[in-house]
């Protein structure tokens, strides 16, 4: 396993081409691969990025070095918007085999391919064959099989049926595992899923996203309500059942639960019911405005089953707010239990409540918590030094590979 935890700088005394590549990104969600692409860029190591999504949210990416293919993330989105979830289910696997089979076609000369997983088998083979390219497969999440195994047991707890993930992204998927030089993950807690399940660990490197430290930043609070957030998917996934039941029958002064995301799981939708009025939802958020969100919070939490990394942890942090988030996130990576906020079992809506209930009475400890963890959100270094690692890791491989 290479992790690297701090930026590295990036001395170059031999000369540009001897150990710096010339990186490709296939970019078929924004996030990730989004930042790096940014970073590489204006590193001066971008070739080219492959998105599929419209041009309108490239901007940081000169039109020269930029390829898109948005139709169908598109179609997928509008889906996503009404409601029609069984409508983006059924996109999810042509879209993602096309636009895999549109960057392939497309893919110029390059030394290094960056790709999310599920996405890039094709891109992959192209890149080894044509140009003897090192490829690298970023995984947001855990295994994927890990991840539909944690997934269906925790249907079978709440007594729904089990999601399935279309099983020709799996069979994709584990083909990518296996044909790409290097598996990126985000967090400790991914990477170990991936030992478990037989992966190399001289395979895989761990390399914590960035956030975005111009704009996630603290700002003045405007009320004095206690208010507890959550951002990201409301699904059982991230646990949205356990953290509904944690505050369920608390009734506290000046005390709120704010929801942020948008229902990506029909199974979530009964708990929501169930609990109503007892949170306030206020929907899907674009991440350029969330900084002000996270502004008028107390404290953040994340309450996930399964989260390889969970980027909103980090931003959360940079905005000056304690977190409360579970084992299985990144959050064991970026949290000092005790220091910067608190790691809780899964599933355990006591544990959730209890550390929440401390903060609450325990003005002193949230004040002493929230410096801790801006601390250490700045000292994560932000996508720059996400893209530094990244680097670092291409050159020693493809110096390995040079003998």
């Amino acid at each position: 396993m290479s992790a690297f935890t701090t930026a590295v700088p990036l001395a170059d005394p031999k000369g540009r081409q001897s150990i710096y590549p010339e990186i490709s990104v296939s970019a078929l969600v924004r996030g990730q691969a989004y930042g790096a692409a940014r970073e590489f860029n204006r590193a001066g190591y971008l070739r080219c990025l492959y998105a599929a999504y419209p041009r309108w949210r490239t901007s940081e990416v000169p039109p020269s070095r930029l390829r898109t293919f948005p139709w169908f993330t598109i179609l997928t989105y509008a889906a996503l918007r009404l409601g029609c979830l069984s409508v983006v289910e059924t996109l999810r696997w042509p879209a993602t085999d096309l636009f895999d089979r549109w960057v392939a076609g497309q893919l110029e000369p390059c030394d290094v391919v960056f790709g999310m997983s599920s996405g890039c088998l094709h891109t992959f083979r192209t890149a080894r064959r044509r140009f003897n390219a090192l490829t690298d497969c970023h995984r947001g999440n855990t295994h994927i099989e890990y991840q539909t195994n944690l997934l269906a047991n925790e249907c079978e707890c709440h007594g729904v049926p089990v999601q399935r993930i279309d099983q020709r992204l799996i069979d994709n998927e584990l083909q990518e595992y296996a044909e790409a030089d290097l598996i990126t993950v985000s967090s400790t807690f991914a990477y170990q899923s991936f030992v478990e399940q037989g992966v190399p660990a001289e395979k895989l490197v761990i390399n914590p996203e960035g956030v975005n430290l111009s704009r996630f930043q603290p700002a003045t609070k405007d009320d004095d309500v206690f208010r507890v957030l959550y951002v990201g998917q409301l699904s059982l996934r991230k646990g949205l059942p356990y953290l509904l039941e944690a505050f369920a029958s608390l009734r506290l002064p000046r005390f709120e639960l704010a929801l942020i995301g948008g229902v990506t799981d029909q199974a979530v939708r009964p708990f929501l019911a169930k609990h109503e009025g007892g949170f306030r939802y206020l929907g899907p958020v674009l991440n350029a405005k969330l900084a002000s969100y996270y502004s008028q919070a107390s404290v953040f939490v994340l309450p996930s089953v399964e989260d390889g990394f969970g980027l909103v942890v980090a931003e959360a942090m940079a905005c000056g707010l304690p977190v409360v988030a579970t084992t299985n996130t990144g959050a064991p990576d970026l949290i000092t239990d005790g220091v910067e906020g608190f790691i809780v079992p899964i599933r355990d809506p006591l544990s959730l409540r209890e550390k929440v209930l401390r903060l609450y009475e325990d003005p002193v400890l949230r004040e002493e918590m929230s410096a801790s963890a801006l601390r250490r959100a700045q000292s994560l270094g932000g996508w720059k030094s996400y893209a530094d690692r990244a680097l670092l890791a291409y050159r020693e491989r493809l110096a390995d590979s040079k003998g």
